[in-house]
């Protein structure tokens, strides 16, 4: 779906391209390393933030702002959705179990199973250390389904679909499996050089919170992780 804005340079986001906007939402592709949104206000480099700015148009006594939808890890990249108001964001979020969410990731090893799914509870202890547990009191339920795409020497490309969005579910999930995400610094391979996390946002399909009609968007796959399984035809 294509409603990109022609914004003056001195508007533009920093790490993030706008990929669609309209009076309700904002539709971004994030650059990794950046931040969705934080609790402190000190914190200036989020997401969030930058586009707060852009919809400010420079004005610093304007009210407008935009409203973190969902979140993405720092370190992964892709797709994020902002609304512009509190009832969209609303919205939105009532709606979210029914919304498409696919990622395209590189893991290390190689899956016994090439399509299927990996369910389970997950937990988080105070050190914001999320991890699989058998308790139903402790964790919450997560399910992540996922296809082989590609195959190299030492790495697996997948897409991946979540079929729930617990906090760090896609890494936890292969991490646990045997497989974790090539160049995860918290639940990866000690000694991992990848240049960043493989682990990109590349779809989302949801229905508009006031046309109804389902809207798509796609965010291509960053060069940088393609090049680990030398691409895809």
């Amino acid at each position: 779906m294509k409603n990109t804005p022609r914004v003056p340079r001195r508007h533009r986001p920093k790490k993030l391209e706008i990929l669609y906007e309209d009076r309700d939402i904002v539709v971004i592709d994030k650059e990794a390393g950046l931040l969705t949104n934080s609790p402190h206000r000190d914190e200036e480099n989020t997401a969030e933030r930058f586009l707060t700015d852009y919809v400010r148009k420079g004005n610093s006594k304007s009210r407008l702002r935009v409203y973190t939808v969902h979140r993405l890890d720092r370190d992964t990249s892709g797709l994020l959705v902002f609304a512009k108001s509190e009832s969209v964001k609303q919205k939105l979020q009532d709606n979210w179990p029914a919304t498409e969410k696919r990622y395209f990731a590189v893991v290390h090893g190689h899956l016994e199973q090439k399509h299927g799914k990996i369910s389970g509870y997950l937990a988080e202890n105070q050190a914001q250390f999320v991890y699989v547990t058998r308790s139903i009191e402790a964790g919450k339920w997560s399910e992540t389904a996922f296809e082989v795409l590609k195959e190299t020497a030492a790495y697996s490309a997948l897409s991946i679909t979540l079929l729930t969005g617990r906090k760090n579910q896609i890494r936890v999930h292969f991490a646990d499996a045997g497989h974790p995400v090539v160049g995860d610094k918290k639940y990866g391979v000690k000694g991992d050089r990848a240049s960043r996390m493989a682990l990109h946002a590349m779809h989302l399909a949801f229905d508009h919170p006031y046309s109804g009609k389902r809207v798509e968007f796609v965010a291509p796959v960053p060069a940088p992780i393609l090049r680990l399984v030398g691409g895809l035809e």
